[in-house]
């Protein structure tokens, strides 16, 4: 149905969608709760969204690169029942949105919000997965803005009318279908001749193109696989496909995730330990039910 806008907008509590009961026109905290802390210098607030994903899959592979100071502990954020909106996170990112980062090796004590800035924050720390160089580094850097920059079409566009809308509207579906499936073109092009997203390295850009696109090219986004066509992005898929058999990849994906196989999920992580007893909890449980 058509529809003709007021004269000044109002907002109505519930305008329908999944998230319609933490969306609001308004910042600053909804109560107070302080976050908690744990012994590494590195705090991470966050949940397993595609955001969330390029920060804890970036800290594992510091991790397996030898960095020890990279050891991080990872608190879950339950977006949908509001917990960004807690005083302590406000703090942090007065956007009140995942992820969000504390060093706290620093003096004064370095709040990073933003994804993209958390990656660059990292890699400039540890220098490390990043080019050093001028040309690879802007290289690098202007991959890592293109995510930042058409991810809100495919996630806040598709995604959204596609998946969590209270109804399926064509115009917004066809609308951000034509972008989604001209940015995965543009990867698919990018990739023809690169082994990688900034070059023949693996760097920041990858980690902050692949939750979001990786995933969408191997079935995992919005069930859009079929409807998008996927499988016709053939350099992508290569991409993604080898992105998704690195191990810091598969230990980041679990990190702060709540949905899907309970061996996928690992709610909070203080510990690289805490994969191998997660894993240990699975096959206890799998031989349970096979007696």
């Amino acid at each position: 149905m058509t529809y003709t806008p007021p004269e000044v907008w109002t907002w109505e509590d519930e305008n329908g969608g999944e998230f319609a009961s933490i969306n609001r026109p308004v910042a600053g905290a909804t109560h107070s709760r302080d976050l908690p802390v744990g012994q590494h210098p590195l705090q991470l607030y966050s949940l397993a969204t595609p955001n969330g994903v390029k920060v804890t899959i970036l800290l594992e592979e510091l991790l397996e690169l030898g960095f020890e100071d990279a050891e991080y502990d990872a608190w879950l954020i339950r977006i949908t029942e509001g917990d960004q909106f807690s005083s302590g996170f406000v703090d942090v990112n007065p956007n009140s949105k995942i992820p969000a980062l504390v060093d706290r090796s620093t003096t004064p004590v370095m709040r990073v919000f933003e994804s993209g800035s958390i990656l660059l924050y990292l890699a400039e720390k540890f220098d490390s997965l990043i080019p050093l160089d001028r040309v690879g580094r802007t290289e690098c850097l202007n991959w890592l803005f293109w995510q930042m920059g058409s991810a809100p079409y495919l996630g806040g566009g598709f995604g959204h009318f596609y998946a969590y809308a209270p109804e399926k509207w064509e115009y917004p579906i066809n609308r951000f279908a034509m972008e989604t499936k001209r940015q995965l073109d543009v990867l698919d092009r990018r990739l023809a001749d690169h082994k990688m997203i900034a070059g023949e390295n693996y760097t920041i850009a990858d980690i902050a193109i692949w939750p979001w696109y990786g995933q969408l090219a191997l079935g995992r986004q919005y069930d859009a696989g079929k409807f998008l066509d996927v499988e016709s992005y053939t350099n992508l898929q290569r991409w993604s496909k080898e992105i998704d058999r690195r191990p810091a990849v598969q230990r980041g994906r679990m990190v702060n995730r709540t949905t899907g196989e309970l061996s996928s999920q690992l709610h909070e992580r203080h510990d690289a330990t805490d994969f191998t007893t997660r894993t240990q909890d699975k096959l206890a449980a799998d031989e349970a039910d096979s007696e």
